[in-house]
């Protein structure tokens, strides 16, 4: 099991729907590669329905992306069972679930974050997972809890699945987003590992800004790693303890090459506008960013981007 090899602290990329795709993926692999990615999350009702090859890309990634784990999402155990084996098929070297996403579309499914409101339907999934999975380690990514903080009850239910590892993003679904995470609760997540006597791994999750600081929650928190998230935007570099200061320039050239590959990869797939989230992140904070922002967000393709960024390097 690739979870037991790693060296501590791990450090992985979160899955971000519309954003640690394919493209970004093989980009981030190549400037700066986290111990463990994971795809975007997949819809394992999908992967059981008409519709499959329609995900299929979602679950595309190549050598260098390894260890490559899958997240699914479900409602249904016996759904979760047949995704998973088809994700060991795939020869991906795990399966994490996701049970935090706070999507309505997604909780209407009993998944997500619904499954931490049914904790005998979430260890069900889990237990679907196992078996699909064979030998491939299945992992779990949650929240501290859905209106309020419910770690000491929540976890230890997961744990007796268990997992190989459980990601904990620090706040619960009522909070989304707008609130600091609390990593004091990711640290009595730890603990109740501990006096659990479990061997799963716990990696923390929110507001992580870089390595340095992911590597100082680590110490101060207990935990065995830390996922990064928000951080990767514009920053491919992220998880590159070596890479000092990138220029300008660099960081053009590289959202070019981005821009290509989202097009060689997904262009018939995803609609370029994805592109655009990114754009705002890797031109930012210099001078002429703004003016060459908006112009970027009139591009169509690949090529306009990269007649446009080169207009603006010759200036």
């Amino acid at each position: 099991m690739f979870w037991e090899q790693l060296t501590k602290p791990i450090f992985a990329l979160a899955p971000l729907a519309d954003v640690t795709d394919a493209a970004f993926r093989r980009l981030i692999a190549k400037y700066g590669k986290p111990d463990v990615f994971f795809t975007e999350f997949v819809s394992a009702d999908g992967l059981c329905s008409a519709g499959r090859e329609h995900l299929m890309h979602d679950l595309a990634y190549t050598e260098a992306e390894r260890p490559i784990v899958a997240q699914l999402f479900t409602g249904k155990p016996e759904n979760m069972e047949k995704a998973a084996a088809l994700v060991r098929k795939l020869g991906f070297d795990g399966i994490d679930i996701n049970m935090g996403c706070p999507d309505r579309a997604v909780e209407k499914q009993c998944a997500g974050a619904a499954l931490m409101k049914d904790t005998a339907l979430a260890r069900a999934v889990i237990a679907g997972a196992k078996r699909g999975a064979g030998n491939l380690p299945v992992s779990v990514k949650t929240r501290i809890g859905y209106n309020k903080n419910e770690i000491e009850t929540w976890l230890p239910e997961l744990l007796a699945e268990e997992p190989a590892a459980v990601t904990i993003h620090g706040r619960t679904r009522k909070e989304m987003s707008l609130v600091p995470a609390q990593w004091d609760v990711i640290a009595r997540a730890a603990k109740i590992r501990t006096e659990l006597g479990s061997s799963t791994l716990i990696l923390g999750n929110g507001d992580a800004a870089d390595l340095k600081d992911a590597e100082r929650r680590v110490e101060e928190y207990g935990v065995d790693g830390v996922m990064l998230g928000r951080a990767i935007f514009g920053n491919p570099w992220l998880f590159d303890r070596s890479k000092g200061e990138v220029s300008i320039e660099e960081k053009l050239h590289v959202m070019v090459e981005h821009t290509k590959l989202f097009e060689e990869l997904l262009g018939g797939i995803k609609n370029f506008a994805v592109m655009k989230k990114h754009y705002k992140a890797y031109v930012n904070g210099f001078d002429g960013a703004k003016e060459l922002r908006v112009e970027l967000m009139e591009a169509e393709n690949a090529g306009e981007v990269a007649e446009i960024v080169a207009g603006y390097l010759h200036t």
